[in-house]
């Protein structure tokens, strides 16, 4: 799937509200945009998604059957 297909997905879905799939989606754009980028800019931006995800805390909990 690529990140065009994923948008249409979590539109379809109306997963704009769920932040674990938008954060999927800016991973699969990262993903598609890797041959362009250097290894400096491709590890910065995985760094940054990576504190970004690890703020979304442990957004699961109590919503396991819903996301799993």
């Amino acid at each position: 799937m690529n990140s065009e297909e994923l948008a249409k997905y979590i539109e379809a879905t109306d997963g704009i509200s769920k932040p674990w799939l938008l954060m999927q989606l800016r991973l699969k754009k990262l993903e598609e945009r890797r041959s362009t980028l250097s290894s400096h800019e491709y590890l910065e931006e995985i760094q940054q998604l990576h504190q970004e995800l690890m703020s979304l805390g442990e957004w699961w909990k109590g919503r396991e059957e819903e996301v799993f």
